[in-house]
């Protein structure tokens, strides 16, 4: 049975109180401002200090000596994570002048929860200037936020291998997260009954999926499709795992008529990489697939779909990510449903086989097609 998602029906009710709903509207109102004061309250140590001093707490003085920053720039960004509740009074706590601040919950897991981490890096070092954009995108079709980046280049794919080592760690560690964590579920899955010799790995990336396979079977080769920037990092990495015999690349923008993929491979796998494009482009990309794939041939489709996900939490993660589409990646994809994505792959002949959904913390869904 699918125990998905805490409840669909969710989106359909709006019990909230007016009053809570005023407050939920505050907090968008001034999410710019917010986030980046969380940012200061890391990036200055002072989240670190106050989870240090456990529960006997820190006083605002104590704060600003140990950061060398103002009372005052210390106070206002402790203030405000109090209205955000990232952080808490100490219970003897009685008046200002004896004030001392406590981790709360939502800063436990601004500091130590890897998916948090991964989101919060993300959207400042990738996505923050660029979001001032998403209106023109979503007008345009066009990424206008990349050009935060690069006015040269059309999607952000083009330049992953060229940006600054900060913006290219947080967007490598959030897309690994995202993905890797389900490679431990989904190896067994591929590599069960009847186990491929032969997988084509599109949009393999940096062969973290590659590498897994050839780790976990020995007798399986494996062909990484992607663009040039990245299959040229692939190879190094494959080489580096010593896998550098039965891990090859094609090199090629997939969308592109002249691309041609290998063909007759007993498995096709694509991770997090169909949300990558339009649903037209989705449904372009299988016909090819189709094409060059074998009668007995199966075809995977890795995807943290948001209307499969156990928690809300993780759904708000998914929907989000979107956003980054929009304005930053390539104008034109989305996080998708199970519904749309399956139907965009069918139309261009393969059929559903299997559907394994809540693989691993992130809820991802794992789609098995054939013809």
């Amino acid at each position: 049975m699918d125990k998905s998602i805490y409840s669909y029906d969710k989106y359909k009710e709006d019990e909230i109180r007016a009053i809570d709903a005023r407050f939920e509207a505050q907090k968008i109102a001034f999410a710019p401002m917010t986030f980046q004061a969380i940012r200061a309250m890391l990036e200055l140590g002072l989240l670190e200090l106050i989870e240090a001093a456990g529960d006997e707490g820190i006083s605002i003085e104590e704060l600003a000596e140990k950061t060398k920053i103002s009372k005052y720039g210390a106070g206002v960004l402790c203030e405000m994570a109090l209205g955000m509740n990232v952080i808490r009074l100490t219970e003897s706590s009685t008046c200002q002048k004896d004030e001392k601040y406590i981790l709360g919950k939502t800063g436990w897991f601004l500091l130590n929860d890897n998916l948090t981490i991964a989101n919060f890096n993300f959207t400042n070092d990738i996505c923050y200037k660029g979001a001032f954009k998403l209106k023109e995108s979503v007008i345009s079709g066009k990424p206008e936020g990349l050009k935060e980046f690069s006015d040269k280049w059309t999607v952000i794919y083009e330049g992953l291998s060229l940006l600054d080592e900060r913006s290219k760690k947080s967007w490598f560690e959030f897309d690994h997260f995202y993905s890797d964590i389900a490679f431990p579920v989904t190896l067994p899955v591929v590599f069960g009954n009847n186990p491929p010799k032969t997988l084509v790995d599109i949009g393999g990336n940096t062969a973290k999926w590659s590498i897994a396979c050839c780790k976990y079977n020995p007798d399986v080769n494996v062909i990484i499709v992607d663009l040039p920037g990245q299959t040229a990092v692939a190879e190094k990495n494959a080489a580096a795992a010593g896998f550098a015999d039965r891990i090859g690349t094609c090199a090629g923008n997939v969308l592109d008529e002249t691309t041609k993929l290998p063909e007759n491979a007993d498995a096709y796998w694509m991770s997090q990489f169909l949300d990558c494009f339009s649903l037209k482009q989705v449904t372009k990309i299988a016909r090819k697939i189709f094409q060059a794939a074998g009668d007995n041939s199966k075809v995977y489709v890795l995807e943290p779909l948001w209307d499969k996900q156990q928690f809300e939490g993780n759904a708000y993660s998914v929907m989000a990510t979107s956003l980054y589409f929009t304005c930053m990646a390539n104008g034109n994809s989305k996080m998708y449903r199970f519904e749309e994505l399956r139907d965009a792959i069918e139309a261009a002949g393969f059929r559903l086989k299997d559907a394994h959904h809540n693989l691993g913390s992130n809820a991802y869904s794992l789609l098995e097609f054939g013809k």
